[in-house]
């Protein structure tokens, strides 16, 4: 998905980048604030750089400057990105040198942050965020984040799509123990097995440990497909709305009463999810589901960087 501007080649503009498990995003934005163009790209972590996925991380990023410099050249770029913590000085110099910049033009930071800035502004409210993984925010008064939850889905993720899609598939396989061949009864199996090509073992092993974590997290989908029709998937919404709540209410009671903004793709695949997630905050607490548009956000702070570059 592309947009196309009409942007002319001394047009300084700016790019933001927001990148997670499932999907990666970008936007341009012209001097005066006006989206020139924006993107959709597979998602991809940082954290990817340590082992043996730095080739693909590369080759995606690649990709993502062909379809950018088919719009316009950046001079300044911002991403935020999913499993920071590791490979930015790497990082920067992937996502600079097929633009043709140099790392310096490049600025980095958490895919939470950028999509705080996209909902409040600095000490404004809460945002938990439920994409691949959970994350909940808050970016206090001095601009410092504040976080609880995102340790990834080997010890947590509660609530997001990966947590969704293995607590799944761990019910239906737990069932096929005690009952061989009951998930020919089961809609969530039938949807599961389905999306991943078949409901053998050897299938279900081989998408879980020899694939992506988006790719498991998108199972997620499964999951919504068979909610109307199956109380065990409809059960897996309360349970993870209640695990995003608890992410909320770990930030609440550190820092106070604020409004608590729900968001993120894993959030809109069932209203049984946001319902449980509000029944779990302190009576009261203002609580929205609000759509995210962190590649713009990213993209403003891209720009902010311009315009103080251009300063004398």
């Amino acid at each position: 998905m592309m947009q196309p501007g009409s942007n002319t080649p001394k047009d300084p503009l700016a790019l933001g980048i927001d990148a997670g498990g499932t999907g990666t995003r970008w936007a341009l934005l012209r001097p005066g604030g006006e989206l020139a163009a924006e993107g959709e790209l597979p998602g991809f972590s940082a954290t990817e750089l340590l082992g043996s996925g730095g080739a693909a991380v590369a080759a995606l990023l690649a990709e993502l400057a062909r379809q950018v410099l088919a719009q316009g050249s950046p001079a300044r770029v911002h991403a935020g990105l999913t499993g920071l913590d590791a490979g930015s000085e790497a990082l920067a110099t992937l996502i600079a040198t097929p633009l043709g910049l140099t790392p310096a033009a490049v600025s980095l930071g958490s895919d939470i942050e950028t999509a705080y800035r996209d909902l409040f502004a600095p000490g404004e409210g809460y945002v938990v965020y439920a994409g691949t993984g959970s994350i909940a925010a808050f970016l206090d008064d001095a601009g410092t984040l504040q976080r609880a939850g995102g340790r990834g889905s080997l010890l947590d993720d509660g609530g997001g799509g990966y947590w969704i899609a293995r607590e799944a598939l761990r019910l239906v396989w737990r069932t096929e123990d005690e009952r061989p061949g009951a998930w020919r009864e089961s809609p969530l199996a039938q949807e599961l097995f389905a999306q991943m090509g078949g409901s053998d073992w050897a299938v279900t092993r081989q998408f879980v440990y020899g694939g992506k974590r988006g790719d498991v997290g998108r199972l997620a989908l499964a999951v919504a497909r068979a909610a109307d029709r199956d109380p065990v998937a409809l059960d897996l919404f309360r349970r993870a709305g209640e695990e995003l709540g608890r992410l909320g209410c770990a930030l609440l009671n550190r820092y106070g009463p604020r409004p608590v903004a729900l968001s993120g793709r894993a959030a809109t695949l069932h209203p049984r999810l946001a319902e449980a997630m509000g029944q779990s905050l302190p009576p009261g607490t203002p609580f929205t589901c609000r759509p995210c548009q962190g590649h713009h956000a990213a993209a403003r702070l891209a720009l902010a960087a311009l315009r103080q570059d251009a300063q004398p």
